[in-house]
């Protein structure tokens, strides 16, 4: 499919990957003055494949995210106010303070929810993608988000046959990131192409450089579009790398200052801004949006920072269906 775009739709990718990338480090330092609990992962490096794929879907369209969602969310329109609020175990986050930043769900942006269980997103996208099936809702499709550390997990291999043997209007995303925690795919899986991975269940399979945003955006349209058309579900790799630390726990041991460096040097932002410049675009233009996002992502924390805790009286009534 041929994909042509406009100044404004330039304008919004940039935008939306600096709103990743400023509202992950904002979480990094809150995180770093104690003011959110438990664990936390980041997807700073990772702007281009959670702002491409999600620019490609549409309003309607159902997405399930890893514990490593908050980019997705935020693609998908999530607000950034209760995202915030959410993770700082606000009562005004996305799921009233309780659930944190491994379960951010935005219903009404069709964010079904984040899930801190590896893989355990990829059935319950089948499931979203069977409810669209059988009530024959049109133009509407379920996206499962996963990465290369899920890539073994059993369920996830039981959905694709499932999706496969269904028909499900599902399209499975891996973000391949080049770790799990510190495992790199060559250590894990007999055969490090990933992309066969569909083979067997008949999955139609695209594969694009993650940290290209325009790439990321054309394999995802038309696999969107190929799913609509009835040609089944569809398998995308997207080629990443995570230059945040798996959790908060991680000391970036297994891999190099050197390697690190390089991906920062040629990071899905840094290329971006590079290929704007060369489409008309000024530096001062692009000073300007990038300083306007970050007093966005202020103006956010402040915000967030001002709610209220969770009132304990009631709480098990958003844990437990009536």
């Amino acid at each position: 499919m041929t994909h042509s775009y406009t100044k404004d739709f330039y304008r919004d990718l940039l935008v939306n990957m600096l709103r990743v990338n400023r509202f992950e480090e904002a979480v990094k330092a809150l995180y770093g003055r104690g003011l959110i609990h438990g664990t936390l992962h980041l997807c700073v490096g990772e702007e281009a494949s959670v702002i491409g794929s999600t620019a490609a879907l549409k309003a309607q369209d159902y997405i399930l995210t890893t514990h490593r969602g908050h980019g997705e969310c935020i693609g998908k329109g999530a607000d950034l106010k209760a995202m915030m609020a959410e993770i700082l175990g606000r009562a005004a986050g996305t799921n009233h303070g309780i659930g944190g930043s491994m379960h951010i769900c935005d219903l009404e942006h069709g964010v079904i929810g984040s899930n801190g269980i590896v893989g355990a997103g990829v059935p319950t996208a089948c499931g979203a993608a069977l409810t669209i099936l059988l009530k024959k809702i049109p133009d509407r499709v379920a996206v499962s988000y996963f990465g290369d550390g899920a890539a073994n997990a059993g369920t996830v291999m039981e959905s694709m046959n499932l999706a496969g043997l269904w028909k499900l209007p599902v399209i499975f995303i891996l973000e391949d990131n080049h770790y799990a925690v510190s495992t790199p795919v060559e250590r894990s899986a007999a055969d490090p192409d990933l992309t066969k991975r569909g083979i067997p269940f008949g999955l139609k399979t695209y594969e694009a450089d993650g940290n290209d945003v325009l790439a990321v955006y054309e394999a995802v349209a038309d696999a969107r579009a190929s799913v609509l058309q009835g040609d089944g579900p569809c398998f995308i790799v997207l080629h990443t790398y995570r230059i945040s630390g798996h959790s908060r726990s991680d000391q970036n041991v297994y891999r190099t200052e050197e390697e690190l460096q390089y991906w920062k040097e040629n990071g899905p932002i840094v290329r971006f801004r590079e290929h704007l410049l060369k489409e008309g675009f000024s530096d001062k233009e692009l000073d300007a949006l990038e300083a306007s996002v970050e007093r966005e992502i202020e103006d956010v924390v402040t915000w967030a920072l001002r709610q209220p805790l969770p009132d304990t009286d009631g709480m098990e009534e958003l844990v437990y269906a009536r």
